[in-house]
């Protein structure tokens, strides 16, 4: 008799399958819970940069070329132009004070000056006749005046007798009336003459003073022409030497052109171009440093300058503690100018790696020196040496530095 097989629930096969997806559900939660997923890269220790983080004084500077100028110049400019004549000294050479460096010529000048000079005399020559003739007439004026007075009193010495002797009825009247008449026209004409005489006199002084003062302004005027022409010499303002003259025998000058400079050697002082993003922080009093010949030397703004030309402003520097010994004209200077008085920080060497991480995480090398792993930090002001750190960084821990553009989205080294 047949009997039912019952058929097993449970093969070898389903607890193998069962199996097998249950180590894989184990492995998965395992990887998920406990396995290690940080990325990872191995790099040459050699082939990266590394610098200490370390804490010290914060000094923010900007670093800029300055070259080094006589303290003075004297640009040289024509004041009139005209033909070069005459060079008497050559470029480079020491000059003293008043020593004539070129001579011009400008004829217009010279003619001009002639003229002028002409009109002078023929105007102090009008002065003079004017003078002789109003004195001549001033004599001959007088000289009546004086013939009137000498009638004037015999006349009156007639007309008195004859009062007396017409009421004595010793003339007739007519003879009487005649004397009284001819005795008080020539008084009338002594008080015209008087007046004349007083009135060519006052008409003379002025005269003459309009004459005295054309003559000054001409003589003023003269003057000026006199300088014009002196302007034809060019001279040296003062003791120095003469650098960049330029200008050739026969040669014409426009005025208002530059020759040459003569700069004062008893003092340089250093004038720099800084970009124009600094131009609210950089005030006189500011001080910087340099090195030169293996010594350390401070410097000092003296001057800046507020117009901006080409994205930058200039500044004029004058050396602290005095010129450095060999220092010369045109010479390039590297210079630290300090923009704060400075401050204890954290800092942290400058790199290529803030191009990459813009300063917001950097790799963090750790104390066995095997690896490296990505940290967050923030960073504030920076200088041309170090950027301060203001969080996220420890003085002593050590960090890479150098460029990650290779690293991509690693976040841990593995520095062989």
């Amino acid at each position: 008799m047949d009997r039912i097989i019952e058929k097993k629930k449970y093969t070898p096969k389903k607890i193998a399958i069962v199996a097998a997806v249950a180590l894989v559900l184990v492995v998965v939660i395992y990887n998920l819970l406990f396995a290690e997923h940080t990325s990872k890269l191995n790099v040459e220790a050699q082939r990266v940069t590394m610098g200490t983080v370390q804490e010290g004084k914060f000094q923010e500077f900007i670093a800029v070329d300055g070259s080094v100028d006589p303290l003075k110049t004297f640009f040289l400019d024509i004041t009139e132009g005209g033909r070069v004549e005459r060079i008497y000294t050559d470029d480079g050479r020491m000059v003293e004070k008043g020593d004539t460096i070129l001579k011009l010529s400008n004829t217009t000048l010279q003619i001009d000056f002639m003229t002028r000079e002409t009109q002078l005399y023929d105007l102090m020559n009008e002065r003079q006749n004017s003078e002789i003739l109003m004195k001549q007439d001033q004599i001959r004026k007088m000289n009546e005046l004086a013939e009137i007075e000498y009638n004037l009193t015999t006349a009156e010495r007639t007309y008195n007798r004859n009062k007396m002797l017409i009421a004595e009825g010793a003339i007739s009247r007519e003879e009487y009336e005649t004397s009284k008449d001819n005795y008080q026209y020539l008084k009338r004409r002594k008080e015209l003459g008087e007046r004349s005489v007083k009135q060519d006199a006052q008409l003379m002084q002025d005269r003459l003073r309009q004459l005295d003062e054309s003559i000054y302004r001409m003589k003023a005027n003269i003057d000026m022409a006199r300088n014009t022409l002196n302007n034809l010499y060019v001279v040296a303002p003062f003791t120095g030497q003469l650098s960049t003259l330029k200008a050739e025998v026969g040669e014409s000058k426009a005025a208002g052109e530059n020759i040459g400079q003569v700069d004062d050697l008893n003092g340089y002082k250093v004038k720099a171009n800084i970009d124009e993003h600094y131009i609210s922080r950089i005030y006189p009093g500011l001080t910087g440093n340099f090195e030169f010949n293996g010594n350390t030397y401070q410097v000092k703004v003296s001057k800046v300058f507020p117009e901006v030309q080409n994205n930058t402003f200039q500044v004029d520097m004058e050396f602290a503690n005095g010129t450095p010994e060999g220092i010369r004209r045109g010479q390039t200077l590297q210079l630290k100018l300090n923009l704060n008085d400075g401050g204890k920080a954290v800092l942290l060497p400058r790199g290529g790696f803030y191009q990459s991480t813009g300063g917001n995480w950097i790799f963090v090398v750790d104390k066995s020196g095997t690896f490296a792993e990505k940290r967050t930090i923030k960073l504030g002001r920076q200088n041309p040496n170090h950027y301060e750190v203001i969080e996220g960084l420890q003085p002593g821990e050590k960090v890479i530095v150098s460029s990650y553009d290779s690293y991509g989205n690693i976040d841990r080294l593995e520095l062989k």
